[in-house]
């Protein structure tokens, strides 16, 4: 399945391990950076181009937010768990959760972008809690040269695994995409219950805040 993902933001909040660690499998481990497990909100525009057009249809585009976390297995591959996806797209939630076992929610969105302002909105419709919706609006600094992005801009985005788990049933797949072109940004708003609605204690401190105009993404199939 090839992908773009576009106009994206990277906020992330630093919570105890311990914390993760409950909402994670016990075949992984949450990973620890600067003594904190980084729990990311990720808006972005999604453009899916399903291999021969199976799936979602040979080509849809639609919001996403996601909620995730940083892991590795007991074989020592890193990846993302994901706690949370909100999309648009009610044919792509359906198909993620019944094929993928990805935790997957219907929700109204949208994105708007004037200048260098760009604001996310959710409101998730299925399956409930009705509660949980996020509004989200940054400004979009200037770019990294590759010389300023450290270990930890690196240990944030540079994922090339994802995670699931359903009934019982382990499964990884791999994600290929170039590195993020990630911009300085700005968090001007937020107010986000997505963190809340997947189990987290409302986060507290300064999150790290990065954008990107987004990369082409494929992902592979899964394997246990």
């Amino acid at each position: 399945m090839t992908q773009r993902w576009a106009e994206l933001t990277f906020v992330h909040w630093a919570f105890d391990p311990a914390v993760v660690s409950r909402l994670v499998p016990a075949h992984l481990r949450v990973e620890v950076l600067d003594g904190a497990a980084w729990v990311g909100l990720v808006p972005f525009r999604m453009r899916v181009a399903s291999a021969g057009g199976r799936g979602f249809g040979p080509v849809t585009t639609f919001c996403e937010t996601n909620v995730r976390t940083y892991v590795v297995d007991a074989e020592g591959r890193h990846g993302v768990w994901f706690l949370s996806l909100d999309a648009a797209r009610l044919g792509a939630v359906v198909v993620a959760r019944t094929r993928f076992r990805l935790p997957y929610f219907w929700s109204s969105m949208a994105l708007t972008r004037v200048g260098d302002e760009i604001t996310y909105r959710c409101r998730r419709r299925a399956p409930r809690p009705a509660a949980a919706e996020s509004r989200v609006r940054v400004r979009i600094g200037a770019p990294f040269a590759a010389a300023d992005l450290g270990p930890r801009e690196h240990s944030l985005t540079a994922r090339w695994r994802l995670f699931s788990a359903a009934g019982g049933r382990r499964r990884h797949a791999p994600v290929w995409h170039e590195p993020w072109p990630l911009h300085r940004a700005d968090l001007l708003d937020v107010d986000d219950h997505l963190l809340t609605a997947a189990g987290l204690p409302h986060p507290t401190g300064d999150p790290l805040v990065h954008y990107s105009p987004g990369v082409d993404v494929r992902i592979g199939a899964q394997r246990p």
